[in-house]
C-alpha cells in the first residue's frame, strides 16, 4: 500500500504495535501460573532489558525489510496465537517472537532479503537459535505463510482505525490475554471460506 511508504507512518505503527503487544505480555505474565503455560524455545531464561518498543525500532532500522513485512508479521502472530493458545505472548517470549515473524515475512514478501545469520545479530540471539525458531513457527503454524490481499488490507485498515484512535485495545478486550486471537474485532480464520467473505466486506 502507497500509505505505508510515508515516512511518518511506520513510526506510528510501531508505537502502536509496540504498546498492544506490551499490554498483552503483562497480562499474560500475570496470568501465568493460573493458564498453565507452556515453555517454548521462544522462552528466554530472563526478561530482555530492551524494551519492546525500542526491539522494534532496531528491527525496523536494521532489518531493511519492506513496510508491508510489519503487517504480514502482525498476522503470522496472530495465527499462531489461534493456533497455540498454550503459548501466549509474555514478557519471556515476545522478543523472539517478533524477530521470527519479521524475519519470515520478509523471506515471503520481499524480493531481497538478509540471511538468518543477520537477523540472528539484529535481534541479539545466536544463529543456531535463530534457525530453531524459524522452524519452530514454521511447525507451529503448520506453514501457512500465505496472506491473502484480502487479508492484508483487513489487518492494516483494522491497525489504521485504532491507530487514529490513538488508543490501543484495554487488556480486557484483548482476546490474545485469553489465548485467542492477538487481532480484537476481526479474528480472521483463512481456511474457512465465510470468514474470507466477511473480512472482504469489512
Amino acid at each position: 500500500m502507497p500509505e505505508l511508504e510515508n515516512p511518518n507512518v511506520m513510526p506510528n505503527l510501531i508505537t502502536f504495535l509496540s504498546s498492544l503487544l506490551q499490554k498483552v505480555a503483562e497480562s499474560n505474565d500475570v496470568n501465568r501460573v493460573s493458564q498453565a503455560q507452556k515453555i517454548s524455545l521462544f522462552h528466554g531464561p530472563s526478561v530482555p532489558t530492551i524494551s519492546i518498543q525500542n526491539y522494534l525500532d532496531r528491527i525496523y532500522k536494521y532489518a531493511n525489510c519492506s513496510p508491508a513485512c510489519f503487517i504480514v508479521a502482525y498476522v503470522y502472530l496472530d495465527r499462531f496465537s489461534q493456533r497455540q493458545p498454550s503459548l501466549p505472548i509474555n514478557s519471556f517470549n515476545v522478543h523472539r517472537l517478533l524477530i521470527t515473524r519479521v524475519l519470515d515475512a520478509a523471506k515471503f514478501m520481499d524480493d531481497m532479503f538478509y540471511n538468518n545469520a543477520y537477523y540472528a545479530k539484529v535481534g541479539g540471539i545466536k544463529t543456531i537459535e535463530m534457525n530453531l525458531l524459524e522452524v519452530d513457527f514454521l511447525f507451529g503454524l503448520s506453514f501457512q505463510l500465505h496472506v491473502t490481499p484480502d487479508t492484508f488490507h483487513a489487518y492494516y485498515s483494522y491497525l489504521q482505525r485504532e491507530m487514529i484512535l490513538q488508543h490501543p485495545p484495554s487488556v480486557a478486550e484483548s482476546s490474545l490475554s485469553h489465548g485467542r486471537s492477538l487481532k480484537l474485532q476481526l479474528c480472521l480464520n483463512e481456511e474457512d471460506s465465510s470468514h474470507q467473505k466477511q473480512q472482504s466486506a469489512v
